[in-house]
């Protein structure tokens, strides 16, 4: 099959192709572990040197002065982050959350909008952009001209069902673009677009039911295919997909053609705004199929070498993420495509284990922290050589401190600007202000990644990120360290009049 570029044993021989956060040559896999789900000490996460051994003795990142972390932010932004992020780390809190959005408490007008009013200013406040277009710019804005960071606008939206739902969508996505031009220039870095938003989720279940099927028998002909980069690795979990799957019904094929075209009017909007697309990743029964979109788009509209347009999304926790990031890296360079990527860790540790076992097989996510950690910075350190070489572009989404500082490390001693648009990174709108901080003051393009919406349709997205990453809100122990610290400064600098 053509997608195939190399198997699973050439794949471990091409050692050449990366090289870990440390000096010397290895392979994408001996990148030493850190763990994020442990609680680190906070001496070494205050050390301004890695444990792991980077590249320099020194790192990037200093957290030590917490009055120039903070600048930013007011007294009284700062108390209200401190606070929402202590209740968020209280885990009954999203279990209520999940429980009033799945019940009939919110049939009930009064107490409808109690609880909404009660949200809105709560957590709603702390990690939502606004509840439309005009406001999430604003809060863009305000971000990039008070504290230098950049918005990743992000109307959040997830699950469609029909065609008429998914163009109601996209128009949404559209305004997003179109609001996003007046602002000041680099305030704005992406515009987020899930495709399961435009495109029905039992569609994208079929296609990449028929995709897994292709890979396993590549006489299996799916006439609506359109070039792209490789989805599957050998690695790949097909058990998704036991049966040769029935084909798409005429129906189904111009479903499938309405998504795509959406995908690439939405495309076109952000080559007219000169604004990248980055589109999020989701489960992998889903995921085959909107990789497929995703490249084909890429392949479609990104033309200037040096400023890809579509960007995909890989997720480290995946077993197969390293093999796939090089195979469809492999590919674009073949077809001179320059190719951008978010890495993140991923988001459904639970369900993605759950069904494999339900299912009889193994779980498709790596099986300790440390191997997704090893795969994140394995992953990362190829993106930043080919970077370096003149190659691709790349968003790391972190909010692991450590990986923060030895790739920021690997950066600089690659020679790769601090100012360089091709490499930026990222962290949730509400979260880990100190690392973003930090690495804001080391120099670096920094992005909040902005989710906006009315608050009844923002909370369930929300709530189920929490759910599905609350170790990442128990990781706010720093943030909430620091901000205690710096709260404690002022005050004290208020009540003896001065600075100090």
């Amino acid at each position: 099959m053509a997608n195939r570029l190399v198997s699973s044993s050439k794949f471990l021989n091409l050692r050449c192709f990366v090289r870990t956060l440390h000096s010397s040559p290895s392979s994408i896999t001996d990148v030493s572990p850190l763990n994020l789900a442990e609680k680190p000490e906070e001496t070494t996460l205050l050390s301004p040197t890695f444990a792991t051994g980077a590249t320099s003795s020194t790192s990037t990142i200093d957290l030590h002065d917490v009055k120039g972390l903070f600048s930013s932010m007011s007294t009284a932004k700062l108390l209200r982050s401190s606070v929402n992020l202590h209740l968020a780390t209280l885990e009954p809190m999203v279990d209520v959350g999940m429980w009033v959005m799945k019940s009939r408490v919110l049939e009930t007008a009064v107490l409808r909008e109690i609880v909404l009013g009660t949200i809105r200013h709560t957590f709603y406040e702390h990690f939502c952009a606004g509840q439309d277009v005009e406001e999430a710019c604003w809060t863009a804005r305000t971000i990039w001209n008070s504290a230098g960071l950049r918005g990743m606008l992000v109307y959040a939206l997830e699950h469609t069902t029909d065609n008429a739902t998914s163009d109601r969508n996209l128009e949404g996505f559209i305004r997003t673009v179109e609001g996003a031009k007046p602002l000041p220039p680099s305030s704005v870095s992406f515009v987020i677009a899930k495709i399961t938003a435009i495109c029905s989720i039992d569609l994208l279940k079929r296609v990449s039911d028929l995709l897994r099927w292709q890979h396993r028998d590549p006489s299996f002909h799916l006439p609506w295919r359109q070039n792209c980069f490789p989805i599957f690795a050998d690695s790949s979990p097909f058990y998704h997909t036991l049966e040769r799957p029935d084909p798409l019904t005429p129906q189904e094929e111009k479903d499938l053609q309405l998504a795509l075209q959406r995908l690439f009017k939405l495309c076109q909007k952000c080559v007219e705004a000169n604004l990248p697309l980055s589109v999020d990743a989701e489960y992998t029964s889903v995921q085959p199929a909107i990789d497929y979109l995703t490249y084909s788009a890429a392949i479609q509209y990104n033309k200037d070498k040096n400023n890809p347009i579509v960007y995909g999304t890989i997720q480290a926790y995946l077993k197969d993420a390293k093999e796939r990031l090089l195979l469809a890296v492999q590919a674009a360079d073949k077809m001179g495509v320059p190719i951008g990527f978010k890495l993140v860790r991923g988001a459904y540790i639970s369900s993605e284990t759950q069904l494999a076992s339900s299912l009889g097989y193994d779980s498709p996510v790596h099986n300790s922290i440390e191997e997704t950690h090893a795969c994140f910075n394995g992953c990362a350190s190829f993106l930043l050589e080919r970077i370096a070489g003149g190659s691709g572009a790349v968003v790391l989404a972190t909010h692991n401190l450590e990986s923060g500082k030895l790739l920021a490390t690997k950066a600089r001693d690659l020679g790769i600007s601090k100012e360089d648009h091709k490499v930026q990174f990222a962290q949730l709108y509400g979260m880990s202000e100190s690392l973003s901080f930090g690495l804001r003051n080391a120099g670096f393009q920094v992005s909040k990644y902005m989710a906006f919406g009315p608050v009844e349709k923002v909370m369930p997205y929300l709530l189920r990120r929490a759910e599905e990453n609350r170790g990442l809100l128990s990781a706010s122990t720093l943030d909430r360290h620091l901000m205690r610290k710096e709260l404690k400064r002022r005050i004290k600098a208020a009540v003896l009049g001065g600075d100090s």
